[in-house]
């Protein structure tokens, strides 16, 4: 088989298996941003957790037993419970207070998660850059 061009040059091959490795380097680019996609919304769930479980403790603090109430809920308050138990004083001001302080933790936890999810992409991302580049160069010379 003649394996020029028309114009006398020979045709480049196009080898299967580097080929198939190249793909890959895109897949694992998409497979790590499919990963990340579970993790950046975690701390918003979190947030919306927790202030369904603040809005369950300010209603048990004017409940009849608030004590109880606000000990069965300690499993929903997570770090929040330290906070609101024992019940005491205006609790009103302190879920408010805990409110506050939930928010910010939690923002503070969620732009965390958005620079680690920004920093593996963009390190899976050039590596599978280099991987690519890598095999290329040597489907060239094989």
């Amino acid at each position: 088989m003649d394996q020029t061009a028309p114009t006398g040059a020979p045709k480049p091959r196009i080898n299967p298996t580097w080929v198939a490795f190249l793909a890959m380097a895109f897949v694992i680019v998409g497979l790590a941003g499919l990963f990340a996609s579970y993790a950046v919304p975690l701390p918003l769930e979190r947030a919306v957790a927790r202030e369904q479980a603040l809005d369950a403790a300010l209603a048990a603090a004017h409940g009849a037993d608030p004590a109880a109430a606000l000990e069965a809920l300690r499993p929903q308050l997570g770090d929040s419970a330290a906070a609101l138990l024992p019940p005491g004083g205006d609790m009103d001001a302190r879920i408010a207070a805990e409110r506050v302080a939930m928010r910010a933790h939690l923002l503070a936890e969620a732009a965390a998660v958005a620079g680690r999810t920004r920093f593996l992409l963009a390190v899976v991302t050039l590596m599978a850059a280099v991987f690519g580049v890598a095999v290329l160069h040597m489907a060239r010379r094989g």
